[in-house]
């Protein structure tokens, strides 16, 4: 962090971003929302009925069985009870590893962005380790934490490390000068600067970030199940394989999908509750 202000030059031509549209105001009905999101959905309702309509008249393969088979598949296993060990089992695993990666990526990320000591100490460590893929990391991890929930925890939580330190990092540094050279002239601390400045105007790019983590945390879990799993989604889907039990292999697709979009939806719904404030206030400045 520097303490010298900058000119009044650099703060006028500091590029600021204007949100699309103007806040709605209270109890107004976003109806051009409302319309996107119709269309969207019309989208994907006119595929799956192209692939119903193909399955009526027998035109699939038999690895891929129309959309009512496998919802009906899906309630079958659902009510009988044999899906939630897996359904837990994996949102155990995606969860925990999510979790330790994004709140790992989250510290060190905002501590390289405003301290040139550890910048300095990881900038080549994620340089150099972060075009590697992580599954490919996997077998090591299996010799070195078994077969279990251990090893698959920590690949997930590698993946998720990356994307969250990136955007808390380039958050950090990109804050305006101008704010916190007007924090520490009032007399804050580095400290109060940090919590009080810098991680708020950070937190659109630290959401970015966890948002590419979560989508992450189920590709890699998806992988890291069909090594040495005894439950789990990905453990499902070597059993479809190896009994040629398609229907099982697309329950766990859905199952995936479900999971995946319900969780993206509740981190969008908390994005847009943190950073409302700071949509009307670039607003208001626009």
């Amino acid at each position: 962090m520097k303490n010298a202000p900058p000119s009044l030059t650099q703060i006028e031509n500091t590029p600021s971003r204007l949100p699309e549209a103007a806040p709605l105001e209270s109890g107004q009905f976003d109806w051009a929302r409302l319309r996107s999101g119709l269309f969207n959905y019309s989208l994907i309702f006119g595929v799956l009925l192209v692939w119903q309509i193909a399955g009526w008249l027998n035109l699939l393969p038999d690895y891929l069985l129309p959309p009512l088979s496998i919802l009906k598949e899906f309630f079958s296993m659902a009510f009988s009870g044999e899906l939630w060990p897996h359904v837990g089992a994996s949102l155990f695993r995606s969860m925990s590893g999510f979790v330790l990666g994004s709140v790992l990526g989250l510290i060190l990320g905002l501590l390289s962005g405003v301290s040139k000591p550890v910048e300095t100490f990881w900038d080549p460590l994620i340089s150099l380790t972060y075009p590697v893929p992580k599954v490919a990391l996997l077998p090591v991890l299996l010799v070195w934490f078994g077969i279990g929930d251990a090893s698959k925890i920590v690949v997930i939580a590698l993946a998720c490390f990356y994307p969250v330190f990136l955007n808390s990092y380039y958050g950090a540094r990109s804050v305006n000068e101008g704010y916190i050279w007007a924090a520490r002239n009032m007399g804050a601390s580095r400290w109060r600067v940090f919590f009080g400045v810098i991680f708020p105007a950070s937190l659109a790019n630290i959401f970015a970030g966890i948002r590419i983590a979560l989508a992450l945390s189920f590709v890699v879990l998806f992988s890291a199940e069909l090594l040495g799993s005894s439950e789990g989604l990905g453990f499902l889907v070597v059993k479809a394989e190896q009994g040629l039990r398609y229907d099982l292999m697309w329950v766990a697709i859905v199952s995936i999908t479900i999971l995946g979009f319900i969780l993206d939806r509740v981190l969008l719904l908390v994005r847009r509750r943190v950073l409302a404030g700071q949509e009307l206030a670039q607003y208001g400045e626009g």
